[in-house]
C-alpha cells in the first residue's frame, strides 16, 4: 500500500483564511487551543441533551439517585470524550476530513459505505435539531403556533453558518461561548436554589446503561471530529481542547437538564417550562436556542464534508446550501419524530462504535503506523470490514436496536445461547474492544501477509 504524507498545512494568508472549497485544496490551519475550545464546549451544551437527560435519571418510579445519575455522566462523558478526542487527533495529524480519513482504512470505493451512513445520519439530526430550535422558540415566545417561521429562521441560519465554517467557529469563540456561559450559570444557581429532588436515593440499578448512554452520545460526533479538527494548528491542541471542552459542558448539560427533569416531574415534554419559570429564564433561554444552530450547522456541514469524499470536485458552498435547504423543508414536513426512526437513528449510531475502534487501532498500531493512502486510488483494504461487522454484532447482540423485524433476531440468539444482558454489560465498551482486538489481529496478519 502506496503511503502518503498528511495533507501540507497551508498557513493563513489573510485573517479571514476559509475552509477549501474542493476536497483536494489543503486545509488553513487557524484554529487555535481556544476556538477549539470554544467549538466543542458549544457542541457539548444542547437542548436536546437537557431533554436526553431522562436516559440518564430512568424512567419514572426507577430513578436513578443523584450520585448514580452523575457518576454515570462524569464516567461516561470521560470515556466517550476520549475516543472523540482520539478521532480529532487523527483529523488533525492527516489535515483530512472525517470521512476522507476512512480512505486509508477501507480504501476509497469501501468508504463509501460509511459515508453514506453518515450522510444519512446527519441529515436525520440536523432535520431533529431545526424541530429542537423550533420548540425551544415556541416555549421562548409562549405560542405553539408559527412552526413554518422558527423553522425558515432556523435553517437560514443553519446554512449562513456551514458558508463560512470557519468564521462561524470564530465568532463562537469570541461572543457565542461567554453568552452561553452566562445563561449556564445563571440557570444553574436558579434551580438549584428551587431544590434538587432525589427520588431514586440509594438506588444504582441501571447505572451501567446510563454510562452506556452516555458513551454513545459523546462518540455521535466522531463521524463529525475530523471535519473541524483538520484546520487545528497543532494534533495536540485538538485532542486536549476536544476532550476538556466537550466534557466540561456536556457534563454540566446533562446534570443541570436531569435538575430541571427532576423538577418537572420527570416529563421530558415540560422540561423547558422549568428554565421559563424562573425570573427573566425566557431570555437566557433564547441564548441557547439561538445557539442550538451550531448544531445543526454541525450536521450540515459535516454532510458536505461527507459528500466531498463521494464528488470531490464539488463547490462545498453549493452542497451546504443544497443540503441547508433540504433539510429545513424535511423539517417543514416533519412534526414529529416516530420512535422507529429515533430507533432508527440509533442503529445507524451504533454502527460508528466499533468502526472508531477498528480506526483508532489500525491508525496507531497497523497500518496507520507507516502512512495511510488517503488518495482517490487508495484500494480497498477488504479484511478491515471483519473487525467492523464483529464489534457490530458485538454491540447489537448486547444491546438490539428497538425495530420491528431487527431486534427479533438478536433477541432468539440471546435466548439460544442462554445470553441475559448483566449491569455491567456495556454494549459501547464490548463493541469497542471486540473491534479494536480484532482489528490488532488483523492488522498483524496482514503485515504477514
Amino acid at each position: 500500500m502506496t503511503a502518503v504524507s498528511p495533507a501540507p498545512v497551508q498557513e493563513p494568508t489573510a485573517a479571514r483564511a476559509e475552509a477549501p472549497l474542493v476536497l483536494d485544496t489543503a486545509p488553513p490551519r487557524t484554529l487555535d487551543f481556544r476556538a477549539l475550545f470554544s467549538l466543542w464546549a458549544n457542541l457539548g451544551v444542547s437542548l436536546i441533551g437537557f431533554t436526553s437527560a431522562a436516559t440518564v435519571i430512568g424512567a419514572k418510579g426507577s430513578e436513578l439517585s443523584l450520585a448514580a445519575a452523575v457518576t454515570a455522566t462524569v464516567a461516561g462523558t470521560v470515556i466517550g470524550t476520549a475516543m472523540l478526542g482520539v478521532a480529532a487527533l487523527i483529523g488533525a495529524r492527516t489535515g483530512a476530513p472525517a470521512m476522507t480519513v476512512l480512505r486509508g482504512l477501507f480504501g476509497t470505493r469501501l468508504s463509501y459505505v460509511p459515508t453514506v451512513l453518515n450522510i444519512v445520519q446527519c441529515i436525520g439530526w440536523g432535520v431533529y435539531e431545526l424541530l429542537v430550535i423550533t420548540m425551544g422558540a415556541q416555549a421562548v415566545t409562549g405560542t405553539q403556533g408559527w412552526h413554518w417561521l422558527f423553522v425558515v429562521l432556523a435553517g437560514a441560519l443553519t446554512t449562513a453558518l456551514t458558508i463560512w465554517p470557519l468564521g462561524s467557529i470564530a465568532v463562537l469563540r469570541k461572543y457565542v461561548t461567554i453568552a452561553v456561559g452566562v445563561a449556564m450559570v445563571y440557570f444553574t444557581v436558579q434551580l438549584v436554589r428551587q431544590g434538587v429532588p432525589n427520588p431514586g436515593a440509594g438506588n444504582w440499578t441501571g447505572f451501567l446503561s446510563a454510562t452506556d448512554a452516555i458513551i454513545a452520545i459523546s462518540i455521535s460526533f466522531v463521524p463529525l471530529a475530523a471535519d473541524y479538527t483538520r484546520h487545528a494548528r497543532t494534533a495536540g491542541s485538538a485532542f486536549w481542547a476536544t476532550f476538556s471542552g466537550y466534557t466540561l459542558a456536556q457534563v454540566w448539560c446533562y446534570l443541570l437538564g436531569a435538575v430541571a427533569l427532576l423538577q418537572s416531574d420527570g416529563d421530558p415534554e415540560k422540561i423547558f417550562s422549568s428554565f421559563t419559570g424562573v425570573a427573566a429564564g425566557w431570555a437566557f433561554l433564547l441564548v441557547l436556542v439561538v445557539r442550538e444552530t451550531d448544531q445543526s450547522f454541525a450536521n450540515v456541514y459535516s454532510t458536505a464534508m461527507s459528500v466531498q469524499n463521494l464528488l470531490p470536485k464539488v463547490d462545498r458552498r453549493l452542497l451546504t446550501g443544497g443540503i441547508g435547504a433540504l433539510v429545513t423543508v424535511l423539517a417543514l414536513l416533519t412534526d414529529e419524530f416516530t420512535a422507529s426512526y429515533y430507533a432508527f437513528l440509533g442503529l445507524i449510531g451504533s454502527v460508528f462504535v466499533p468502526m472508531f475502534a477498528v480506526l483508532a487501532a489500525d491508525y496507531f498500531l497497523g497500518s496507520g503506523r507507516r502512512g495511510w493512502n488517503l488518495s482517490e486510488d487508495a484500494p480497498a483494504r477488504w479484511l478491515m470490514l471483519l473487525p467492523w461487522a464483529l464489534g457490530f454484532a458485538t454491540y447489537q447482540f448486547i444491546a438490539p436496536t428497538a425495530i420491528d423485524g431487527w431486534s427479533g433476531f438478536w433477541h432468539d440468539l440471546q435466548t439460544a445461547v442462554g445470553f441475559e444482558a448483566q449491569p455491567w454489560t456495556s454494549a459501547s465498551l464490548f463493541a469497542f474492544l471486540v473491534a479494536a482486538v480484532a482489528t490488532w489481529l488483523c492488522s498483524k496478519a496482514d503485515r504477514v501477509r
